[in-house]
């Protein structure tokens, strides 16, 4: 991919940058930073630079129309707090306030163009509307930077149509995303250990079978491990559970017999009355789930059964939590997780933690992020990288 040395000298050029500032909002107040943090090696480098600093990005899934709780606003606000300068915010995406917004900014400054998917062509399918808007953002700049790597697997006017228009290269957050996950995906250091929480089994189906050829050991939690207990035919209760997948699991279960790969699933369940923080709950074994209650975390001896099984690992990747981390009385299995890969990485594991729910958990339940080798900003692009695709955003850049 071609780095931002390609584009020369960039003082007084005005370079498009597209971040990925998809940020948990409580209201106006951003409640996890880490997205931005992660965006401000590169936009230090620009502005240190002389570059004229021209980020887009969006928030949330506005349908393509402006709206006020997904305004970047609380974004603009906070990045002028980590830069330590006022980050102007555009009223609009490519209108006249971008527009005089841009024309307004000195060598070294940054500003902020409004929530990109409040513009409907960005998300387009028809790639003529896409290619507009590229038009739009392009016609803003100079050159453009792709550091969103939380979205460089979306086919997306912002990230993949402008680096068409633009000499385009990768941002350093973006480089450092793919030689992390590289390590993974090409000749791993093994025993090679994999940790596949979140709620759905569909939304991992491609991972799961391609690690099935290339990791040691999968461990399965969250919400997806009651598709694998009902396929080997346990009652799961009211847990969560997509039945039109069990077929589909236990064909992993029988080529990962096959093949000799370890899938590793929780012997024990905190099963709850009901969805809630302070719903009655109890510890019961995985095979004998209550009806009428569900699964909310991985249990006690779950939690230390996963840490066994990545004591030894060489290489760890993680994706997905392994319960509700959000209710102290269902974060305990995925506080043991993260424990258990901080202890690896200490032994000298490469780490990854892919992105989305994982790292924000990683942050919520207070470990230092300095624990883990690599600490993924996307959730969706870190899947698809280990799945095998070739994503969009980055084979752009190419060449």
């Amino acid at each position: 991919m071609k780095t931002i040395d390609t584009l020369g000298e960039l003082r007084g050029k005005r370079v498009l940058v597209r971040s990925d500032f998809n940020v948990p909002l409580d209201g106006t107040t951003i409640t996890d930073d880490g997205r931005i943090k992660a965006a401000l090696p590169t936009l230090k480098r620009l502005k240190d630079a002389g570059a004229r600093v021209v980020v887009t990005a969006h928030l949330g899934r506005p349908k393509g129309e402006p709206n006020p709780a997904y305004s970047l606003a609380p974004v603009a606000a906070r990045l002028g707090e980590l830069l330590g300068q006022d980050v102007a915010l555009a009223g609009d995406v490519t209108g006249p306030s971008a527009q005089e917004t841009v024309a307004a900014l000195a060598d070294g400054q940054v500003a902020l163009l409004e929530n990109v998917r409040f513009d409907a062509r960005e998300t387009s399918k028809v790639d003529a509307e896409r290619e507009e808007l590229a038009g739009e953002l392009a016609a803003l700049a100079d050159a453009f930077v792709s550091d969103g790597f939380g979205v460089v697997h979306r086919k997306q006017a912002s990230v993949y149509d402008v680096a068409k228009l633009l000499p385009a290269a990768a941002g350093d957050l973006v480089l450092t995303e793919v030689e992390a996950l590289s390590r993974a995906t090409t000749d791993p250091q093994r025993p090679y250990a994999v940790v596949l929480g979140g709620s759905k089994v569909s939304d991992k189906l491609g991972v799961i079978e391609n690690l099935l050829t290339k990791a040691d050991r999968l461990l399965i939690g969250g919400g997806m491990v009651f598709t694998f207990l009902a396929a080997q035919g346990h009652s799961v209760g009211s847990s969560l559970l997509e039945a039109d997948q069990v077929d589909t699991v236990k064909g992993y279960l029988a080529q990962a017999a096959e093949s000799g790969v370890a899938i590793v699933l929780p012997t024990d369940i905190v099963a709850a009355d009901s969805f809630a923080a302070d719903a009655p709950h109890r510890t019961v074994p995985a095979d004998q789930i209550p009806d009428g209650t569900m699964g909310l975390d991985i249990g006690p001896e779950s939690g230390a059964l996963f840490a066994a099984r990545l004591a030894d690992a060489k290489t760890v990747v993680w994706n997905g939590p392994m319960g509700v981390f959000e209710f102290d009385a269902f974060a305990a299995g995925t506080r043991a997780v993260a424990q258990g890969i901080v202890d690896a990485t200490a032994a000298g594991a490469f780490s990854i933690v892919g992105g989305g729910d994982s790292a924000a958990a990683v942050r919520a339940l207070g470990f230092d992020e300095a624990g883990f080798s690599h600490i993924s900003t996307g959730g969706g692009a870190s899947l698809e990288l280990l799945e095998g695709k070739e994503l969009p955003g980055l084979a752009v850049l190419a060449g």
